[in-house]
């Protein structure tokens, strides 16, 4: 058994949380910047992208990520690609994340009136154009605040990453157990940095809902 003082296992824990700061960001980035494409092609007017966005969204939200991630890391090289975990839960977990904010973006630019895209087609506005200049920014201030909450599941998420593994907070947590057999101080300090992660995020989210709605109100 390897001694391990309780600041030996803050400072590593804090240096593996780096990992699930910058897994997180990179997932929530890509997958922004997917979930966008994803959210164009389903309030498209062509019915067939319309299907394959629907599909990609049901794939993705109906099997479990641990399965994707098993999937992407176990599966790619069966097919002759060699995929390191890093390669294989940044792939996944931005896929996983551009699924659930193209749904939720979707919704929020069905909540803006109908008589908004007949007034931009009414200007002579294309499709495109409608969505730039009237639709997106008014579902912006509506998707502000569910898109932070769900950052709070995407940091919640990478701890997945460990099972075929990424060297982030919960599989640093488990190395150092295995090595001091001290569980109970160690996944205490790991849940202590989730908390210290996702509450901030959780309470902006809330602040950003209460704001939204006052305005909706005035």
């Amino acid at each position: 058994m390897i001694e391990f003082t309780l600041w030996d296992i803050a400072r590593n824990l804090l240096l593996a949380a780096r990992w699930t700061v910058l897994l997180s960001v990179i997932a929530f980035v890509g997958g922004g910047a997917v979930g966008l494409l994803l959210l164009a092609m389903r309030v498209s007017p062509l019915p067939w992208l319309r299907r394959v966005v629907v599909l990609y969204v049901e794939l993705f939200q109906g099997t479990p990520l641990l399965m994707q991630l098993f999937l992407a890391f176990f599966g790619l090289p069966l097919m002759g690609i060699d995929v390191s975990p890093w390669v294989a839960a940044t792939v996944t977990l931005t896929l996983y994340t551009s699924a659930y904010l193209a749904d939720i973006w979707r919704g929020c630019v069905e909540a803006v009136p109908r008589g908004q895209w007949a007034a931009g087609a009414s200007l002579g506005m294309t499709f495109g154009q409608q969505l730039r200049f009237i639709v997106w920014p008014q579902a912006l201030k509506i998707a502000v605040a569910p898109t932070v909450g769900f950052l709070v599941q995407v940091v919640k998420s990478t701890a997945l990453t460990s099972i075929i593994g990424f060297t982030e907070l919960t599989k640093t947590g488990t190395m150092i157990t295995n090595a001091a057999f001290r569980p109970f101080p160690i996944y205490g300090m790991v849940a202590v940095l989730y908390f210290a992660m996702c509450f901030p995020l959780t309470w902006w989210a809330r602040v950003l809902e209460r704001k939204h709605k006052v305005t909706q109100h005035r």
